[in-house]
């Protein structure tokens, strides 16, 4: 059944018009009235009840399409660890990529940031488009993928800048909001000889969130790791081969949503 993101208070029973986004996908579709639809607000929506809705077509205009909200599922298809990327940005379409997959793999959040050797930096109203437009690739992989959660992507941010802010005092999120549960353990991908393997770092801390810090092409500045280290990132490896900028997060991912 086809599923659309709906970024609004969902209720069984309502009918409502769909977003212009998901109301062109509809008729990209041809979905006639009478059509079976699944509807989900991907979790960012303040008092939502969160899961998936189905829904029926009611009406295909030009431009709009309007539905009923039926039956709704409290269905979660999360990672049983969150874990919030905090990645360099990387150039041309590699970032999309990069937020795609991502959330594909359950990622929870994603902070672009400009490191040193970043090829691509953000400021202003490019910033702000880039940051809508990377947003967009997350809820569409979200529609794809069947997750009913959209993971954020936060505003672009100086490396140095991010680090030094959100220090290692009591537990932070990707955000850099207050969490009350036990402090993410940070963690920062290295090149660096001797460095632990992701697998032993995070032996032991079943369930507990993450920050992953991951660098751009040509990897962080040996200043950048110093930075993260002293504010307590731990150096973790994923081999001996060396990965791409986009590769090597997601491969980190999914090591560690699915162990």
């Amino acid at each position: 059944m086809p599923r659309f993101h709906c970024p609004a208070i969902l209720a069984t029973g309502t009918e409502l018009d769909l977003p212009p986004s998901a109301a062109r996908h509809v008729q990209v579709l041809r979905l006639q009235p009478g059509d079976a639809i699944t509807l989900f607000d991907g979790g960012l929506v303040p008092g939502s009840p969160g899961g998936e809705f189905e829904a029926t077509v009611l009406h295909m205009g030009r431009s709009d399409v309007r539905v009923r909200v039926g039956t709704h599922h409290a269905i979660e298809r999360e990672a049983p660890r969150a874990v919030h990327l905090l990645a360099g940005i990387t150039a041309n379409e590699r970032m999309d990529w990069l937020v795609e997959k991502a959330t594909e793999l359950g990622v929870a959040s994603i902070t672009p940031l400009m490191a040193e050797r970043s090829v691509l930096k953000l400021k202003g109203e490019r910033a702000d488009k880039k940051i809508a437009h990377w947003q967009a690739v997350a809820i569409s992989a979200a529609e794809q993928c069947g997750r009913n959660r959209v993971p954020l992507v936060h505003p672009a941010a100086d490396l140095a800048g991010w680090v030094r802010h959100h220090g290692a005092g009591a537990g932070t999120d990707a955000a850099g909001a207050a969490d009350t549960a036990a402090p993410p353990q940070r963690l920062l991908l290295s090149l660096r000889a001797g460095t632990v393997p992701l697998h032993t770092a995070v032996a032991g801390q079943d369930g507990r969130a993450v920050l992953f810090l991951s660098g751009p092409e040509g990897g962080l500045s040996p200043a950048e790791e110093a930075l993260a280290t002293e504010h307590s990132f731990a150096p973790v490896t994923l081999g001996p081969r060396v990965l791409r900028a986009e590769t090597a997060p997601l491969a980190a991912l999914a090591a560690l949503v699915l162990s």
